[in-house]
């Protein structure tokens, strides 16, 4: 069996990536130029099985309608039969894109504004690398082109439930995300709880309307929904414990549409980020306590909707360790960074629930970072020197932990 020393196939590989970066920014432009959201991603669909054809990869039967797995057999199995997954997420969001470059979206009220075309084209790039480097794979490589990240309940769950790993069976799932606030040609990882659970509100504050003139002879829910909102408040500073990290935000609130007049109904949503189990279900049973209570003491009837969403990713501390060796070894030490927990979510907890694995931070950002350069924003404009970086470190990474399994 054919195996590099670390030093030298890093260097292989890092070669063969600057030769096909310009190859790797044509796919994630020509992604970037046809957004489409959550479930309705039929043209990246068809580029990324394209291109895997191309490579010699047949994709396998679909799971869903959209999204793509594929397999790389490597020529050197062990007898643990070891498979490694790499993830992309490939759906868009809904916004209009405000950036000036050569390429913006071509398609009104949709933008990659998260990275995910970033991406999806690191993996088809580290697809090209591993395809020519089998003979360095003790193991198979299972690609995952997964859709809908952006909307709840996420394509990671479906996917799972339709039997991707029940099929494949990975020893290990790594992924990783754009940050703006790395800066390119850097890695970020964290142990542990790394990005939280993330659950919608909805809240409905119910009164009696009337004129804002005679209050005393309305039930205002208008003044109910600001004691709520208030009172929500109160559970992160004195029900979680200070040592726990949890957010409840509102986030939009909606009601009346006069200046004198009291209107008979409130809406607002929001949400409510926790890094525990526990702490989620306290939450949640305080948060309906609270609402309830509240109203009732201001004579309207209150209640709130808790649409549970993706839970805590947890990275396991084992293989975290192991890539953080790796992305050592591929970038250098200076290039390797600590990550603090995350409030913002993702489906990719799903995966790690089921499979040990870690979720990485690839840096986009400049060493001045631009404040409008931000995840989720119109004007979000990732580095794409970050692709070179990412397609190379996943094919390296893909390798090294088939080798330690």
């Amino acid at each position: 069996m054919k195996t590099e020393h670390s030093d030298g196939l890093a260097q292989r590989i890092q070669e063969r990536a600057t030769e096909i970066y310009q190859e790797i920014v044509s796919l994630r432009r020509d992604i970037h130029l046809h957004p489409e959201l959550s479930y309705e991603e039929v043209r990246t669909t068809a580029l990324i099985s394209d291109y895997l054809l191309g490579l010699g990869i047949t994709p396998e039967l679909p799971l869903l309608e959209t999204g793509v797995v594929g397999v790389i057999h490597g020529e050197h199995k062990s007898s643990k039969g070891n498979v490694v997954a790499l993830r992309a997420d490939i759906d868009a969001l809904p916004l209009n894109e405000e950036n000036l470059h050569g390429f913006c979206s071509l398609e009104s009220g949709k933008m990659h504004a998260c990275g995910h075309d970033m991406h999806t084209a690191m993996l088809l790039g580290a697809a090209k690398i591993l395809v020519e480097m089998k003979e360095q794979l003790e193991g198979d490589v299972l690609l995952v082109f997964q859709p809908a990240e952006e909307k709840a309940p996420g394509g990671a769950k479906p996917f799972l439930d339709a039997g991707l790993f029940r099929q494949f069976k990975p020893s290990v799932i790594i992924g990783q995300h754009c940050f703006p606030n790395v800066e390119t040609g850097k890695v970020a990882l964290c142990k542990g709880s790394f990005m939280a659970a993330a659950d919608e509100l909805y809240f409905t504050v119910t009164g009696q309307g009337g004129h804002a003139s005679a209050p005393h002879k309305a039930a205002d829910p208008v003044l109910a929904a600001a004691h709520i909102i208030t009172a929500a408040q109160y559970l992160v500073s004195r029900v979680v414990p200070p040592h726990e990290p949890a957010v409840v935000s509102i986030a939009s609130i909606h009601g009346g549409n006069a200046p004198n007049v009291i209107p008979r109904q409130v809406t607002m949503s929001g949400t409510m980020r926790t890094m525990s189990e526990n702490v989620r279900s306290v939450v949640q049973e305080k948060l309906r306590q609270t609402v309830s209570h509240v109203a009732e003491g201001l004579g309207v009837a209150g209640e709130v909707e808790i649409r549970k969403g993706y839970p805590v990713l947890y990275n396991d501390p084992a293989v975290t360790e192991q890539a953080e060796v790796i992305c050592t070894e591929y970038l250098g030490k200076d290039n390797v960074l600590e990550s603090e927990p995350i409030m913002t979510a993702e489906d990719f907890a799903y995966y790690l629930q089921e499979c040990p694995g870690t979720f990485w931070q690839i840096g986009t950002g400049t060493r001045e970072h631009d404040k409008s350069n931000t995840l989720h924003s119109p004007t979000f404009n990732p580095e794409e020197r970050a692709l070179e970086t990412g397609s190379g470190l996943l094919a390296y990474a893909a390798i090294r932990l088939l080798q330690f399994s």
